[in-house]
């Protein structure tokens, strides 16, 4: 293969998109009075709430924090289960072991490569308290059977939606069908905050429960305290967290929600030239779509094929970023990296995720992408691919 560089500069798998609005915003709150959790933080979170058609929204530091907080307010204590996908970041199944929990992982479907609603149902005990279902790559889960499953088993749904804002399932918006629904607005997400998370649902109860707990515990509504012996009391109900977002980070987001639908429309066209660019090739397989769903894509998942390509991922990979392609990999099975490996968690106890595992890579996409960047990825792909079918 020729070593000449098919760019000269290096093009990152994602990348966020901030313009002169964005900064404006940020800075009339650096002039007001609030910097951290402010009138804006409200603003933020009821815009969130509205854009999903949720009844309440409740934002944290970041999407972690927020799937923390779910996990409390789900009621996930010492000994409980929680079912999650093995493909997806660890935060999915972190948040698990916070709140002194057991994280089992249920296999993938080999098509959409989100959770099997199957495989959730085989993996029930009576330990089990919740699902943690992650939309994979912008695609939503099989939301309408996991939540038929959850409904016969009396659990909760925590939908990990860190890839899916702007998502349709059934037509309806992902943050509105769960019990609870996290986005995240780390940078390379479709929105960005900075750091930042949010969760929607339609529950007062866990609504309450998230404020509190993103706040050290502690409540000042007169309503919710066991005493009140004064304007200045305050008392802390439950042991939370220090997970607030500021005002600073609501005022780039509230910016940023305004433009996430041009966002999602620049997504969409460059998933369109990907798959156009691809669909015919017999060396790899573009991303699969239920019919019913519409992904928000956050990743372009690109898989190999393993009888043509069998065990040469890394060094496509390698070449690939030789050519200033800033392609990676999403993700390695949590239950394999190191500290699960620790806890117990075996090799091979998902073989349809841990077959994907070897035979992906992630192509950049994101909104600041010129169709010069497209083509260059396009270039390079075909070309780093055909020379090891040589």
């Amino acid at each position: 293969m020729e070593t000449h560089p098919v760019r000269n500069t290096y093009l990152p798998y994602a990348c966020q998109t901030i313009d002169d609005e964005d900064i404006e915003a940020v800075v009339k709150v650096l002039k007001s009075n609030f910097l951290t959790t402010g009138p804006v933080i409200k603003e933020f979170e009821k815009k969130i709430a509205d854009y999903v058609d949720a009844k309440y929204a409740v934002a944290f530091s970041s999407g972690t924090a927020a799937l923390h907080g779910a996990c409390f307010a789900a009621g996930i204590g010492p000994g409980d289960e929680v079912i999650t996908s093995p493909m997806t970041f660890a935060a999915s199944a972190n948040c698990i072991l916070y709140q002194k929990g057991k994280a089992v992982f249920a296999d993938i479907d080999d098509r959409t490569y989100n959770i099997s609603p199957k495989k959730i149902e085989q993996m029930i005990t009576d330990k089990t308290r919740a699902i943690i279902a992650v939309d994979f790559t912008g695609q939503p889960a099989n939301l309408a059977e996991i939540m038929y499953i959850a409904q016969k088993y009396n659990l909760v749904v925590i939908e990990d939606s860190a890839h899916a804002l702007g998502a349709s399932y059934k037509k309806h918006k992902v943050g509105s069908i769960s019990d609870m629904t996290m986005f995240s607005f780390h940078p390379v997400k479709h929105i960005t905050t900075g750091e930042g998370g949010m969760i929607t649902t339609n529950s007062e109860d866990y609504y309450q429960k998230l404020l509190l707990f993103r706040s050290h515990g502690i409540t000042r509504d007169p309503s919710l305290l066991i005493d009140n012996n004064g304007p200045w009391y305050y008392e802390m109900q439950y042991l939370g967290h220090n997970f607030r977002m500021t005002d600073i980070q609501a005022a780039l987001g509230i910016s940023q929600l305004q433009k996430l639908d041009d966002f999602l429309k620049i997504r969409k066209n460059l998933v369109s030239q990907y798959n156009n660019a691809f669909k015919d090739m017999e060396t790899v397989q573009i991303p699969f779509q239920e019919k019913d769903r519409e992904s928000s894509w956050h990743l372009y998942i690109l898989r190999l094929n393993s009888n043509k390509l069998s065990g040469k991922r890394r060094k496509i990979v390698e070449a690939l970023l030789e050519q200033n392609i800033g392609v990676n990999v999403h993700y390695i099975p949590v239950y394999l990296h190191p500290y699960y490996q620790k806890l117990g968690y075996d090799k091979g106890l998902c073989p349809i995720a841990e077959k994907l595992y070897e035979e992906i890579i992630t192509l950049p996409l994101f909104p600041g992408m010129k169709e010069k960047d497209v083509m260059d990825v396009i270039t390079a792909v075909k070309k780093v691919i055909k020379s090891f079918l040589v």
